[in-house]
């Protein structure tokens, strides 16, 4: 079973929180969690990369990356949750918290 099946075979964001602790390092949901919040901070448009640098404690380097990934690769995934998330307060969230553990 691939691991992206496995996610989907779960219920609740509970569920989905408890199998990524299991399988990611503390150091790793970190970092994910860190492109995540920046990600919907630049999808938003209303910051500079200093002032998101400088609100998460996070570099330009890694903001650039996730810059390069949300809007020139084709992956897409970024883009693709980003949208289906419109209307929800996930940019409050990145904003409010540092970082946060939260699949909604």
């Amino acid at each position: 079973m691939k691991l992206t099946t496995a996610i989907l075979k779960l219920e609740t964001n509970k569920e989905i929180e408890n199998f990524l602790k299991d399988l990611m390092t503390p150091g790793e949901i970190k970092a994910i969690e860190e492109r995540w919040a920046i990600a919907k901070l630049l999808y938003k448009k209303e910051l500079t990369y200093r002032e998101i640098a400088e609100k998460l404690s996070v570099s330009t380097t890694t903001i650039t990356r996730v810059q390069r990934f949300l809007m020139k690769e084709s992956n897409n995934g970024y883009l693709t949750a980003l949208k289906k998330m419109k209307g929800t307060q996930y940019y409050e969230m990145a904003v409010a918290k540092k970082y946060y553990f939260s699949i909604t």
